[in-house]
């Protein structure tokens, strides 16, 4: 059997990763998976309860990619969301008119997706807000804002470390 010798070297004398990564690889991802519902009758956005992940850079050169698909139904026309990074820097505000007039109770996935540059090798949080278009009027997700539990799917924020 032969020996390989990876560049040249022994396996004993290899001791660390290549010095550099090459852009665009994805170095790491989180993801977050919400099976349960969230309600709100509010027209202030509020954090969508699990729905948020965490993620810390290893240069603050490197971007982050986050995906979002969040399935929704609403009383009111149009369905609300915004994504956040942290607590106050918005990143994303979609307002989805495509679900027909009254069929707004069946649910709708509104998806999101952005390349964010956070300069940080800090934990950086990402998460999802919705608000009802109208007080008083019930925005829900996962679930038929008019029938109690009734699932419509599984939402989920995906976030990835790609290197810059």
């Amino acid at each position: 059997m032969a020996i390989i010798k990876p560049n040249n070297n022994t396996i004993s004398a290899i001791t660390a990763l290549p010095a550099s990564i090459t852009t665009g690889d994805v170095l790491q991802v989180v993801s977050a998976n919400k099976t349960n519902s969230f309600t709100t009758t509010s027209t202030s956005f509020s954090d969508v309860t699990g729905l948020s992940v965490s993620i810390t850079p290893s240069s603050s050169s490197n971007k982050i990619l986050i995906l979002v698909t969040l399935y929704m139904s609403a009383e009111a026309s149009p369905l609300q969301a915004k994504l956040f990074r942290g607590e106050s820097t918005e990143l994303q505000f979609v307002q989805d008119y495509a679900v027909a007039a009254n069929d707004y109770a069946t649910g709708s996935s509104v998806n999101m997706s952005i390349l964010d540059t956070p300069s940080t090798t800090s934990a950086t949080t990402y998460k999802v807000q919705i608000a009802s278009s109208n007080n008083g009027n019930n925005a829900k997700v996962n679930g038929r804002w008019d029938s109690g539990s009734a699932d419509i799917g599984d939402s989920t924020i995906t976030v990835m470390e790609i290197a810059g």
